[in-house]
């Protein structure tokens, strides 16, 4: 995942995400990004991968030591070209033949190298590299058919969601006109030449949390909801992730590309963000791709390809601590570096049909609140301050949820139970939580503007501990 320039659009991204095959159901992968300096071992986490029935992994890379701890286990992997290598890979067929033979036939078939990764985003790449990319893709496919390894690898490049000029409503999707004849149409033309797909990388995070006064949680988090009737064909959508896959089906349908298939080779819900990233917690990263995970592996499409099953990796394994960017970059993994869960969603049929449907968190060192956490309870949620809020926004939520708000905050005044600790956090944190919880723990209630966000294990300042909260 590139650090993102924001590609909100209108209000609609593409999106999918996922962690096991299965042909019927459409399929689910995860995308092993290493911009980190804690990680296990590429062999540990091989050992992880198959311990959680994730089956199909996407690299950033060509790591030696990757693809072979890959050897023989049984996951399929889709190996990249970074960009820098575009220009030499473009201009010169030799290059690519040697890169061929270095990184992809010297290890398949023992590692099932299933699809090449030609670049990432591209378009918006600073170093614009645009011009090379379709050139390095058909002299990369060259290399494979002198190794008679076509038809068995695909060639294709993740493209980031910003590619689309219009995404909303759906019926409406285009690309950005610079691109589509120097480019998306070259680009397409190859790939159903060689019977590839179009890989996509899409994050409704970035819609929901800049617009979260117009977009509703539920509907970014597939949660129950009246739904969106597009209106220029008519179709009702009940999660923006479906309207977004479908904004790039009629942006490919418009310039008369229908028959390409996409894969969406990004998509996730960061657990944790700065004050300004609107909706990044816990609860809301295992809602969406818990209930994602849900939607795949059911086997529907979207509304305007619903017999289509939807193919999706999810982005990431790990939390990367040296991630650049915003706090979100380095907290999109469904694991620490240690290899336990963020948080627990079903990741496989098995899972789904064992009852495993409601996401649970499992750790008990994310609160970022002063004091024990007791045990994990299962589907119980609290509201917490968000300590990296500045004083004003917090001092300005706290005088709202006590005042106009309603919430019942006699027992943060001086002398009172849980007046201690005395500070503007501490009592923020129970305040909102009051709040919260009066409020039935509705969508939008643990917000005030980016100074609260919801907490799965129960805070506890001092003596005094936070009232349960549950669904």
């Amino acid at each position: 995942m590139a650090y993102r320039a924001f590609y909100l659009l209108v209000s609609s991204i593409v999106v999918l995400s996922a962690i096991v095959a299965s042909d019927a159901a459409g399929s689910v992968g995860i995308n092993y990004g290493r911009v980190a300096d804690n990680l296990p071992s590429p062999e540990k986490v091989v050992g992880l991968l198959k311990s959680q029935g994730i089956n199909k992994v996407k690299l950033y890379d060509i790591s030696a030591a990757v693809l072979t701890a890959l050897a023989d286990s049984g996951i399929s992997v889709v190996v990249a070209l970074p960009n820098e290598l575009l220009a030499a890979t473009a201009a010169d067929q030799s290059a690519a033949d040697r890169w061929v033979q270095s990184n992809i036939a010297k290890f398949y078939p023992r590692t099932k190298i299933e699809a090449i990764a030609v670049g990432n985003e591209v378009f918006v790449d600073p170093k614009n590299t645009t011009e090379y990319l379709v050139p390095a893709m058909k002299n990369i496919h060259a290399s494979l058919v002198k190794s008679k390894l076509d038809s068995a690898i695909k060639i294709s490049s993740p493209i980031a969601f910003s590619a689309l000029q219009n995404s909303y409503p759906s019926s409406a999707g285009s690309f950005k006109q610079e691109l589509v004849e120097p480019v998306i149409k070259p680009m397409l033309d190859f790939l159903k030449e060689t019977g590839s797909y179009l890989m996509v990388n899409a994050y409704p995070f970035f819609a929901y949390s800049a617009n979260s006064y117009q977009i509703s949680l539920d509907y970014a988090l597939f949660k129950d909801n009246p739904g969106v009737v597009d209106s220029g064909n008519g179709l009702k959508y009940h999660s923006l992730f479906e309207a977004q896959i479908d904004a790039v089906f009629a942006a490919m349908s418009a310039i008369k590309y229908d028959d390409v298939k996409v894969v969406v080779t990004e998509t996730g819900w960061p657990s944790m963000g700065d004050e300004n990233e609107i909706g990044a917690s816990e609860i809301n990263a295992a809602s969406y791709n818990g209930n994602l995970v849900k939607k795949v592996l059911s086997g529907s499409g979207t509304p305007l390809r619903p017999r289509d099953p939807l193919n999706v990796y999810l982005f990431a394994l790990f939390n990367e601590n040296q991630k650049p960017g915003p706090t979100s970059e380095r907290n999109y993994g469904l694991f620490y570096p240690n290899e336990q869960k963020v948080y627990s969603i079903p990741l496989t049929q098995e899972e789904l049909k064992g009852g495993q449907s409601t996401p649970v968190n499992t750790n008990a060192n994310k609160v970022p609140v002063t004091g024990e956490v007791s045990k994990t309870q299962a589907g119980q949620t609290w509201c917490v301050a968000n300590g990296k809020a500045d004083e004003k926004k917090l001092q300005d939520a706290l005088d709202y949820a006590c005042g106009e708000g309603g919430a019942d905050c006699n027992a943060i005044q001086p002398g009172a139970a849980c007046y201690n600790p005395n500070s503007l956090e501490a009592h923020a944190s129970y305040a909102f939580n009051n709040y919260y919880q009066k409020k039935t723990r509705a969508a939008g209630t643990c917000e005030f503007g980016g100074a609260a966000y919801v907490v799965s294990q129960r805070p506890a300042y001092g003596n005094c501990e936070f009232p349960t909260g549950g669904h």
